[in-house]
C-alpha cells in the first residue's frame, strides 16, 4: 500500500482537562506522569498508565509558560506573573491534592503543593527558563531524576535578565542566587531574548540564546567567576527565534522561529576550537511558519515542532528532513514534549511479563504482597511498565487538549 492510501495518523489519546489554551507539558516521575500548564495558571498532573488526574493546582496568576522538574518529587514551574515556583509534590504526597479539572471550574483555594522555592524573574519575553544541573555533565533527564534522591544535585536556571531584556540572568537552586549574568552584545541589535538553552561539563558553562532579531548566540563560560565569551553568532532567521533546543551530544542545538526557517548550529565549548568562522551546519526552509514547542528527544535521533497551522512536525536531528506530520487538532498548536524512556531499566523475560529494574529491592517476606493483592498489583506494575516503555510524544493546543502520539 502507497503511503498515499495510508489513513492519517491519529493521537493514542487526547486528554480533557483545560479549559484554556495549554503552553506547557512535561513528562516526570519515569513517565509515569504528564504535567499540563494553561493560560490560565493552573497545572494539572495526570497519570499516564489510568489517563486520570492526580493533582490539580493553581500555581501562576496568569498563563505557565513552562514546566520542568527536579530530582523525583520536585517540580518548577514559571509564569507570566514573574515568578519561578519550585514545588514539592511526590507520587506518595498525591492523595491529597485535589482532582477536579481546571475545565470544571474548581476553587483556586484547593490544596497546593508545598513551596519550596520561588524566584522573581522577568516574564515580558515570553521566554520559557532553561535549567542543567550545575557543573554535571550530562544534561537532565528523567533517568537521574528517578535515580536522585531526597536531596537532588544543585542546578541552574536561566532566564532573560531583570532590567536588560537582550541580556540574561543565571540563578543557582537552592541557593536562590544569581551565579552569573550575561549582558547584551550592544555592537549587535539582536531585540529581546525569546529562547535559551544551557548546558554544564565541570567548570565551564555553555548557554545558548535566541533572539527577537532572528540571531542566536552561544556564550561560555570557562570557570566560575569568569566573564562569558561570545563563540557563535549567526541569523539564520529573519523573525524572532521561538524555541531551541540542545541535542543530547551537546555539540550541537537545533532552533525553530516564526518565519519557516529550521537551523541547527554548532554549540562550540571554548575559543580556539574552531578554525574557521563558525556557521549554521544547516538551514531548511520548511514553507512552514510558526514552529514553535521544539523538543528533541531523550535518544538525539528526532525532534518535534508545534505549529501555529495545528500541524506537528517531527524531523531527523541529523538532516533536519521532515519524517511526519501529525494533525489532529483544529487550531494552532503551542507546545511538544517527549517521554525519556529508560529503555535500559525495563527488561521483558520473554514471556509476555515485564520487569522493572528497581534499587535496593529486598528479599525479605514483608516485601511479598497478600496472595489477594498479588492480581491488582501486578495488574497495574504492567499498566505503569507499559506507560514508561512507550515513546509518547505530548502536545499542548490552544483548544485545551493534549494529544498523545506513540509515532516511533
Amino acid at each position: 500500500m502507497s503511503s498515499e492510501l495510508l489513513p492519517p495518523l491519529q493521537p493514542v489519546f487526547v486528554l480533557r482537562g483545560h479549559s484554556v489554551q495549554v503552553h506547557a507539558v512535561h513528562f516526570t516521575s519515569g513517565n509515569t506522569r504528564l504535567l499540563t500548564g494553561d493560560a490560565d495558571g493552573w497545572i494539572v498532573s495526570w497519570n499516564l498508565a489510568l489517563k486520570r488526574p492526580v493533582a490539580v493546582w493553581k500555581a501562576h496568576e496568569t498563563a505557565v509558560l513552562s514546566i520542568g522538574s527536579w530530582g523525583p518529587d520536585r517540580i518548577i514551574t514559571h509564569g507570566r506573573d514573574s515568578r519561578l515556583a519550585v514545588w514539592h509534590l511526590g507520587i506518595e504526597n498525591e492523595g491529597g491534592m485535589a482532582k477536579m479539572l481546571p475545565v470544571d471550574k474548581p476553587s483556586i483555594t484547593s490544596p497546593h503543593p508545598w513551596l519550596l522555592h520561588i524566584l522573581t524573574v522577568n516574564t515580558l519575553n515570553f521566554c520559557s527558563f532553561a535549567m542543567c544541573l550545575d557543573g554535571i555533565p550530562q544534561p537532565y533527564t528523567a533517568h537521574m531524576a528517578i535515580k536522585a534522591k531526597s536531596h537532588p544535585p544543585p542546578i541552574l536556571i536561566a532566564v532573560p535578565n531583570t532590567i536588560d531584556s537582550g541580556g540574561i540572568d543565571i540563578y543557582q537552586l537552592p541557593a536562590e542566587t544569581r551565579a552569573a549574568v550575561i549582558h547584551a552584545d550592544r555592537n549587535i541589535t539582536t531585540g529581546m531574548v525569546m529562547a535559551l538553552a544551557i548546558q554544564a561539563e565541570s567548570s565551564r558553562l555553555q548557554v545558548a540564546a535566541g533572539y527577537e532579531s532572528g540571531h542566536t548566540m552561544v556564550f561560555v563560560q570557562s570557570d566560575p567567576g569568569a566573564q562569558f565569551q561570545r563563540l557563535y553568532s549567526a541569523r539564520p532567521h529573519s523573525q524572532p527565534v521561538l524555541s531551541m533546543a540542545i541535542l543530547p551530544s551537546g555539540d550541537s542545538y537545533v532552533t525553530s522561529a516564526a518565519d519557516a526557517v529550521v537551523a541547527k548550529h554548532p554549540l562550540p565549548a571554548m575559543q580556539g576550537v574552531w578554525k574557521t568562522e563558525l556557521k549554521p551546519f544547516k538551514l531548511v526552509q520548511t514553507k512552514h511558519s510558526g514552529q514553535q514547542g521544539l523538543q528533541v528527544r531523550c535518544d538525539g535521533k528526532i525532534f518535534a515542532t508545534a505549529g501555529w497551522d495545528s500541524r506537528v512536525r517531527v524531523y531527523s536531528a541529523k538532516t533536519l528532513k521532515e519524517l511526519a506530520v501529525l494533525k489532529w487538532h483544529k487550531v494552532g498548536c503551542y507546545t511538544t514534549a517527549f517521554a525519556d524512556v529508560l529503555e535500559s531499566e525495563i527488561t521483558n523475560t520473554g514471556d509476555g511479563v515485564v520487569e522493572m529494574e528497581e534499587e535496593n529491592a529486598e528479599d525479605d517476606d514483608e516485601s511479598i504482597p497478600a496472595k489477594g493483592s498479588l492480581a491488582v498489583s501486578t495488574v497495574q506494575q504492567r499498566r505503569d511498565a507499559k506507560a514508561q516503555m512507550t515513546h509518547w510524544l505530548a502536545v499542548g493546543s490552544k483548544d485545551g487538549k493534549v494529544s498523545l502520539w506513540d509515532i516511533y
